[in-house]
């Protein structure tokens, strides 16, 4: 039995607001033990070579990036005749960086203020990570598309790889001093039950109606 991509999204924003009630209970937000541990840990790393490498590393996270990249993603899909695999990334892409944008509007939680950050400090909310929301779910996006299809070569060193991305992505943003490590927990999993609920819905009924035009009946044939 299928689950319901529903349930997936449900509990995307469950995770967010569960996460907001223990960052900022009362709406009074502070700083847990956990923000407090890993801030200071990344205080006491820092260095100028890893400054400059997780400044770098960080923009794998941003839409500057990881729009173009899902836009090629498209393309790719696109050029194989795969219609509803042509929207996935980017509809992930797009549906995670909102749902991150409007979860900071709504917890509204300042930006760490504990250690001297080491880049621009983003003007935006810190709750959650908007970064860590989209690399979560660009990268695990593609990932299900390549499960998609048997010919695909070595899944699990694609996880791996993907995996890598990600969490380098989030620690970069706690080395940086930008985000808390709560920050990063909540969107990186509210992200994944995002992407994981748009892949029920699209390819879930897709399933049950035959597939969309090549997709199901090439899936196999065309990686």
């Amino acid at each position: 039995m299928r689950t319901p991509f529903l349930l997936y999204w449900v509990l995307s924003l469950a995770v967010l607001a569960i996460g907001a009630v223990l960052v900022c209970p009362g709406g009074e937000c502070g700083l847990t033990a956990l923000d407090h541990w890993g801030l200071s840990l990344a205080n006491d790393l820092r260095s100028g070579p890893l400054d400059r490498a997780m400044a770098g590393v960080t923009w794998l996270g941003s839409l500057f990036v990881l729009v173009p990249l899902a836009a090629l993603a498209a393309w790719w899909r696109l050029r194989r005749g795969h219609g509803l695999e042509t929207a996935f990334i980017p509809l992930a892409l797009i549906g995670s960086a909102t749902l991150a944008h409007l979860a900071k509007l709504w917890v509204a939680r300042p930006r760490p203020a504990l250690y001297p950050y080491t880049t621009a400090m983003p003007a935006d909310w810190s709750y959650p990570s908007a970064h860590t929301m989209q690399v979560t779910a660009a990268a695990l996006a593609l990932f299900l598309i390549l499960l998609r299809h048997r010919t695909t070569r070595r899944p699990l060193t694609w996880a791996i790889l993907l995996a890598a991305l990600v969490i380098c992505v989030g620690l970069s943003r706690i080395y940086l001093q930008v985000h808390f490590p709560s920050d990063i927990l909540a969107g990186g999993l509210a992200a994944a039950f995002w992407v994981l609920g748009l892949h029920a819905l699209l390819f879930g009924r897709a399933a049950k109606s035959g597939g969309d035009d090549k997709t199901v009946k090439k899936a196999q044939d065309n990686p």
